[in-house]
C-alpha cells in the first residue's frame, strides 16, 4: 500500500465526519431561521409552526441537530434528503428548470449529500459511532 493510499484510508472516514458536521450546522441555521427567527429574515418573519414551512423547520432543526451529532444518522439524513427533494420540486422547480436561475441549487446539494450520509453513516466522530453502530462498512 502506497503511503497516499494509506493517507486516504486513514483520513477518508474523519472527512466524512467533517462533511456531517459543516453540512448540518449550515443546515440548523435554516431551521432556527424559520422557527426562532434567528438569523433574522423577513422571508420567515411569523412562520406558523402548524404549516408546511414550519414542520421543514422542525426538521431541518431537530434533524439538523440529530445529523451534527451523529445519532442516528443514516435515517434521519434518508428523512432530509426527501425533505430536499419535496423542498426542490415545491419551491423552486416551478420557478425554472435550471436550479440556479430558481434558487434551488442548495436544496440540490443539501438533498444529495443527506443522501450520501444516508448511505455512508456519520463517520468515525459521532455518536452512532461511539455506541457502536457502524458507521462504514
Amino acid at each position: 500500500m502506497s503511503k497516499m493510499d494509506a493517507f486516504y484510508l486513514q483520513w477518508s472516514p474523519r472527512l466524512l465526519s467533517v462533511l456531517r458536521i459543516v453540512t448540518a450546522f449550515l443546515f440548523i441555521q435554516h431551521g432556527s431561521m424559520k422557527l426562532l427567527g434567528f438569523p433574522p429574515s423577513e422571508a420567515f418573519a411569523g412562520v406558523k409552526l402548524f404549516s408546511l414551512i414550519g414542520f421543514a423547520g422542525v426538521l431541518e432543526l431537530f434533524g439538523g441537530l440529530m445529523v451534527l451529532f451523529g445519532l442516528f444518522t443514516r435515517p434521519v439524513a434518508f428523512i432530509l434528503s426527501g425533505e430536499m427533494a419535496f423542498a426542490y420540486f415545491m419551491a423552486h422547480a416551478p420557478h425554472g428548470l435550471y436550479p440556479m436561475l430558481n434558487h434551488g441549487e442548495l436544496a440540490v446539494l443539501y438533498c444529495f449529500v443527506f443522501l450520501y450520509l444516508a448511505v455512508a453513516g456519520g463517520g468515525v466522530w459521532s455518536v452512532d459511532q461511539i455506541l457502536g453502530r457502524r458507521s462504514e462498512t
